[in-house]
Formats: C-alpha cells, structure tokens, sequence
C-alpha cells in the first residue's frame, strides 16, 4: 500500500500547480488586456477542479481497495493476482503546463482548435507572389471554457473546423512497450504511461506470442452511402449538373447524388471539412474548398482549393496551400471567358480575395477584401474582369486591371444601408441583384456602383439566397421559410412557404425543367416546384452526433445525438423510416434482442423506450443526473446495463420484450466515467471500461463485481465495444493517450474489429487485434473525431457517425 501512495505523490505533485500560480508569465505581463486576465483566471479554477476531482477519485480508489482487500483476506489468500489494475493505473493524470497554457485531461474543458478563428498558425510561408501584408490571424486568442464538471468529451468544442483533424495532440514522449507475463498470462500496455493489465484466455498463453506480427485483414471498405447535408452554416453548396445528379457536401466528402436511381458517388480528396463549391460553366469540373486542419501525427494541413473531374472524381489542380489561411468561405468561376478563372475568398482577418488562372496554378491577383465576414463572391457574367463580393455591412464592385484589383464600394444612397449583405446573382442583362437582412431585395444597374431598383421588405427577415432560372425568372428565399418568384420587372409571381420543419431557405438550385433544389438551416435537400410541394431527398441531424445502435434483424439503425432528435434509418433504401423529437439531448442507444424497442440515454441521467416500429414512447427513467454513455441489453433481453458519467453502472431487469423495467441496483466500483459496456454470451456477466482506463467485471443480476482473474479470463463476449481487453489492445495507436479511439466493434463472424478515432478516421482491422500496434485498412470523409461506429447485422455493412461534422456514413465491406 505504501508502494501505492509513494506512486500516487510522484504521478501527482502540487508543487507545479503552485509554481504556476506564482509564475507571472502565466497571467502575461502588463500588455494582457482584462479578457486574457480572465481567461488565464479561469485555467486556474480549471487546474484547482482538477485536482480536487483527482484527490476524490484517489480517495474513493483507495477505500474499494481497502474492502477488496478486506474481502480477499477473509476468503483466505489465494495464489496469483485478484485484480487486473495496480493502483497508480487508477489515478487521472495531472494537466501538464505548456508555455503557460494548462492543457487540461481531455474532455474536461475545451482548447481554441488550431483551425479555429484566430487560434490557427499560419501553416507555412505565403507564396513568394503574395503582395497582401496579413493581419496577424493569432491576434484572437482562444480562451479554455468549460462546459460543466463532467469529464465527458462530448463537451469539447471545436471552432472552425469541426474537426477531428483539429485536434493535434499526439504526446512526444516515448510510448512504453507492451509486456507479456507467461507466467501469470497478461498483458501489460501502458497509456499515457499508466499501466493497463489485460488477462487472455488460458489456452492462448503457451501458445502468444508479443512480438509475432498481426496481418491487415483481407476485407475492405467502400464508403457506399453519406446521409446528411451542412446547409446551417454554408451557402450555394447546392447545385443540379447535366448528369441528373445533385451535387453538395458534409463533413469531408463532396456527394453526387442520382436521386432517379438512388445512387451516390463521393469525392473524398478533402482532408477536413469542406466550406465551399463551384461549378464551371461546362458544368463537369468542379471547384472545392476546405479548412485548416491537423493530421494524426500533429503536422498542419493548410487550408486550398481542389478543383476535380465530377465524372472520373479525379483531382485536376491543388490551389493555395501555404497561400490561405484558417478556411476558403467563398469559391466562382468566371462565365465570360470560358470558365479561365476561378476567385476565392479565404477566412483570414482580412478575408483576402484573390484570382486565379486554375488551370495554369497562377495567382493574378489578391487584396484584402473586408476584416468583416464575406457571404458571397461571384464574377459578372459578361465581365470576366469584375468580381462583386458582399458580406457584413458591405457590398464591393471589384475591376481586375493589369493584376491589381480595384474596389468600388456600393452606395446605398437614400436605402437604409442593411448590416449584412448576404447573397448576390446577376440578371440577363447584367444588373447585379442583392439580398441582404432587411428583407429587401435590391437590383444594381450593369457597370455601376448605383441602386436602380428596390423590391422593399421582399422577405420577412434575412433573404439567404438568389436564383436567376434560365427563363428569366428570380426566385428568392428567406429566413420566412417563403420561396417567392419575380418576373422581369421584379413583380411578384407567386409565393411557397416550406414547411416549418424544414427549416429556413439557406440555398436555391435550379433543377431539371420546373423543378427548383432547396437547401435548409435544418440540414434539408429539399426538391419540388414554385407551385409547392416540396419533398425531401436528404436530411440529417443538426448537431453533434454520439448514439448510435443496430437492429438485431432488420437492416435498420438508430441515430441520436444533441440535436434532440432520434431517427430510424433503413440502411437497405437509404430512406429515414421515422425520427423523434425529445427533450433532451440524446447520447447512447441500444436495441432490445428482439428488435421491439430502443433504448435511448440522454445527457441528464434521463433515459426512455421507444417502440421501433410506432416510435411511441414505452416507459421514461431516470438515474442520477449525468450523460448516459452506455445503454446495453444483455443477449438473452432479460437486462439492461446503463453506463453512466457518475461512474455507476445502472442494471434493470426487463420483461415482456423490452416494455416492463425493474430496478435491480447500481454496479459500484469505477473511480471515473463509464465509457463502454459488454455482455457475456449467456448474460451472466459483464464488462467495463472507465475514463480512467479500468476494466472491471460484473455479475449484474446482484451488481457485485468479480475480481478473480481466473473466473473472467475464459468469458465469451456477445459484443466487442470496449476500447480496452486483451482481444483488442492492438488498435491502440503508438504514442495514444488513451482517448483518441472512441468506439469499436466487433463483427458478428469474429473476423474483424472497425475502430473510430478523433482524427476522423475509420479503421479496419483482423479480429482478434491482440498484438501490439496492429496494422488496419484507414478511410478518411468524416472531419470530426469518429465518435460511434459499428456492424450491421449480417455483417455486409458498418456505419460510422461523426461528432460535429453531424455526418451518417454507411461502409459496404468488400
């Protein structure tokens, strides 16, 4: 025991924190305005928290230890370990302190994302070209905030990017080897340094050996369907090209969508989340742009434009890496002179517009265009030199003469200038036509920087988007929720107003004949007419995505997550088949064996039952007040395991098919969070992993927990979830500190383990993945960290949700 504590006081010394605290360094010397004085108070509080949590968690360790201890001297000792973790494994690490910035246990607070506004480094030099002198894009520095005590990484939010890809912490420090004990038949891998003791089945120990190499696994997979679109935050993401297919992104993938025949097609050449799309006149070669992000070993990846071949969905040219900064936020092609040029408009302080001839690689030209946001930037349809963009408080007529460009500054005159310009197109006889917040609709005389015409208070609210149809028609659409036609003289045709549960027109695509391509803030593809009736062709949730569960039978899935929202998915017509609106933000789910009921676990402590066919609610419970990370029926549907954040393990017994619930007790014994559950084949026992890398076993059916290495070693697991076993450890990543894989699975026939980590990647490998460093099959397209991935039940296809890229991505295995 005093080994124990001598560990604990050298893995856990105050002597720093009090360093830091006197350190004045870390408050910053006299320049630091009152908002850092603060944000640097606030990491204090956050260290102190830390801490006191730690010394909690040490105590409450240290009094389970004392009764198993206790327990084993009265049954008399036996021979060989009784427990698989030595004490220190058990402990938190302290927050280490890095250039007078606390970076805290993961989960427990949020850090400014490389790629966030003003927290991204420029990523290399600009290119020698460049004439444009940048505002330093560090001025903004991102303050640590946090969201609320719980350790959940759900908390953790990241600016800018969504991403995954953003969050660049792999560790320096020389990872420790795993080591194999033949003796007492472990191993033992280390993360983060701490040391977790995982015990194989008794018949593998002569026979294992560390050092032997695991192979790939023979199968593959091919990203077969994306649900979902980003329509909250982007504009004319949406557009219809000659092949019949619909074009727009989320996440890291661009999708062309065939909605005759219900195919997709994907570009998967972004590394992170992309903002922006053009199509060229010749309406094949497509433009993207994409966000600064992070790679998995930390190195910087700098925001550019791909420009690709929409039918071979090859990549023709890379623009700007090392050029732009933070993101790209608006992308057009010229119209008049063949589609030559392409401008772009980057998400630095000065929102820098610049031009470039795409096929030659060549920049002609670049200038800051506004340190206030930009919404739009297009080219004069007759005009290849002139560019209009517009943003907050702005609207700038662009001339590019001899690689300069010229800014005019469009004058509102007698017109109530509004605050935010926010869409621009053109009519056929080259007048500029704008909409901004005020709801009105303001038309700009050809080669003028003058108001010729006002359509005022056209929308109620913000007009988000302008479309020219080729018959000459103006359609509009708002923040109302209406779509309104305009004749030549700007007189209204007539009005549609979209559904509220669609949410407000953010974007609006001409589509084959009459038909028009809506894009909503709620994450809609929305297809119908102006005369109305408009029907949905995709949609996806509209924020963070964590839970996620597999009909035992049916090909079907259960996505929910922080939007409040629970959908039914069938993964065979790619069709919602219901969602659900709760209310609160949901987590986990779990289907009950039968295929009856759902199980829901919301961020509160609240949990419910659905009916999977009617969506109707079952019953509603409640246990303690924290996230339910966890919900797991055991196979035989007799009980439910709910893993929580106040480190219990909530077990119920079930009846009549998933529809009567009885509380059995609590499972008491993890030190920290629960994070992953799984059921023996006979339902007898379980197992669990912590935020603190435990792994504890269970009887549930009386909550007791089984500490006899012997009795747990040969169990068969119905399900492989849990991120840490000796069936598994080979998918942790060299260097990991234990957080960055968020969830596994195991495939039904025992052959292959898929894992989703926090760099937005997917990985296949060999099940059982029980040697060091594994090799597996990697696919990118998410831009957040992985959170949930798993098999569908005959094992043809898995999905993976994404966390803040709100993607649903469904895998064939080939």
């Amino acid at each position: 025991m005093e080994d124990g504590f001598s560990t604990y006081s050298s893995l856990y010394d105050t002597s720093s924190l009090l360093q830091f605290c006197n350190d004045d360094s870390a408050s910053a010397a006299s320049s630091m305005e009152v908002t850092d004085r603060i944000a640097s108070l606030e990491q204090r509080v956050q260290m102190q928290e830390d801490e006191i949590q730690l010394l909690k968690s040490a105590l409450a360790d240290v009094v389970r230890r004392l009764n198993v201890s206790e327990e084993q001297q009265a049954m008399g000792s036996r021979r060989g370990p009784t427990k698989a973790r030595p004490m220190m494994a058990t402990l938190p690490l302290r927050p280490t302190v890095n250039n007078g910035t606390i970076l805290p246990k993961k989960g427990s607070g949020t850090l400014p994302s490389p790629s966030g506004p003003g927290s991204r480094k420029d990523t290399s030099t600009p290119a020698s070209k460049s004439t444009v002198r940048r505002a330093n894009s560090n001025e903004h520095v991102g303050t640590l905030t946090r969201k609320d005590s719980g350790d959940s990484k759900g908390n953790r939010t990241r600016a800018g990017s969504t991403g995954s890809n953003s969050s660049g912490k792999r560790s320096d420090g020389k990872q420790r080897d795993p080591v194999f004990n033949a003796e007492e038949g472990y191993v033992k891998m280390y993360l983060k340094g701490r040391p977790v003791t995982m015990h194989m089945p008794k018949e593998q120990v002569d026979s294992y050996c560390l050092e032997a190499r695991a192979d790939l696994p023979g199968n593959k997979l091919k990203l077969d369907w994306v649900y979902g679109y980003r329509g909250r935050d982007c504009r004319s993401n949406l557009y219809l090209l000659p092949t019949g297919e619909t074009v727009y992104f989320i996440a890291s993938v661009v999708v062309l969508f065939n909605v005759d025949e219900q195919l997709q097609r994907h570009y998967t050449g972004h590394t992170d989340d992309i903002k922006c799309l053009a199509v060229h006149p010749d309406k094949i070669t497509i433009a993207t742009g994409q966000v600064a992000g992070t790679s998995s070993d930390g190195k910087q990846l700098a925001p550019h434009v791909r420009v690709w071949d929409s039918v071979s969905l090859h990549t023709l040219h890379v623009l700007g890496a090392g050029f732009f900064d933070r993101a790209l936020v608006c992308l057009a092609f010229s119209k008049s002179n063949g589609g030559n040029t392409l401008c772009v408009v980057d998400d630095s302080n000065d929102h820098v517009l610049s031009v470039w001839d795409w096929q030659r690689e060549d920049r002609l030209a670049e200038v800051k265009c506004s340190n206030e946001s930009v919404f739009a930037a297009d080219f004069h349809p007759t005009d290849s030199n002139i560019v209009v963009t517009c943003g907050k408080s702005h609207l700038y007529f662009w001339h590019l003469e001899k690689g300069v460009l010229v800014k005019k500054q469009g004058l509102f005159e007698k017109q109530e200038k509004p605050k935010f310009v926010l869409c621009v197109t053109f009519a056929e006889n080259g007048d500029a036509i704008t909409g901004d917040s005020s709801g009105n609709i303001l038309v700009w005389g050809k080669g003028t920087n003058r108001i010729s015409h006002v359509i005022q208070g056209a929308h109620e609210g913000s007009v988000f988007a302008l479309c020219m149809l080729r018959n000459g028609t103006l359609v509009s659409g708002g923040k109302d929720r209406r779509l309104i036609s305009w004749d030549g003289g700007y007189r209204q045709i007539q009005t549609v107003e979209v559904p509220e549960l669609f949410g407000p027109i953010r974007t609006i695509a001409e589509g084959r004949g009459e038909t028009v391509l809506i894009g909503t803030t709620k994450h809609f593809v929305l297809q119908g007419s102006l005369d109305g009736d408009f029907v949905p062709i995709m949609q996806g949730h509209t924020d963070e995505l964590w839970g996620l569960a597999v009909h035992p039978w049916k090909p079907q899935f259960v996505t929910c997550g922080y939007d409040r929202q629970v959908c039914l998915w069938d993964s065979s017509s790619h069709q919602l088949i219901w969602n659900k609106s709760m209310e609160d933000a949901a987590q986990s789910a779990g289907f009950h064996p039968s295929g009856g009921v759902v199980a829901i676990g919301t961020q509160n402590g609240r949990w419910l039952v659905l009916d999977s066919d009617s969506k109707d609610l079952v019953t509603v419970h409640t246990d303690g007040n924290e996230q339910l990370s966890a919900m797991r029926y055991g196979p035989d549907g007799n009980f439910l395991a709910i893993g929580s954040h106040d480190n219990y393990i909530y077990i119920y017994a079930v009846a009549e098919n998933g529809r009567k619930y009885s509380r059995v007790g609590k499972c008491s014994g993890h030190s920290s969070f629960i994070t992953h559950l799984d059921w023996s084949v006979d339902s007898q026992y379980l197992v669990s992993n912590s935020g603190d890398y435990e792994i504890l076993y269970w009887i549930p059916s009386v909550c007791k927990q089984v500490v006899s290495v012997e009795t747990t070693r040969d169990i068969e697991w119905a399900t492989h979830t849990c991120t840490l076993g000796f069936q598994v450890f080979g998918l942790w990543p060299d260097g990991s500190d234990g957080t960055d894989v968020n969830a596994a699975c195991r495939s039904s026939d025992k052959s292959l383990l898929v894992t989703g980590d926090d760099f937005g990647k997917v990985h296949l490998f060999s099940y059982p993945c029980s040697q060091f460093r594994a090799p597996s099959h990697v696919y990118g397209g998410h831009s957040s960290h992985v959170t949930n991935v798993t098999f569908l039940h005959d094992d043809g296809y898995l999905v993976s949700t994404g966390g803040k890229d709100m993607s649903v991505m469904q895998w064939r295995i080939v």
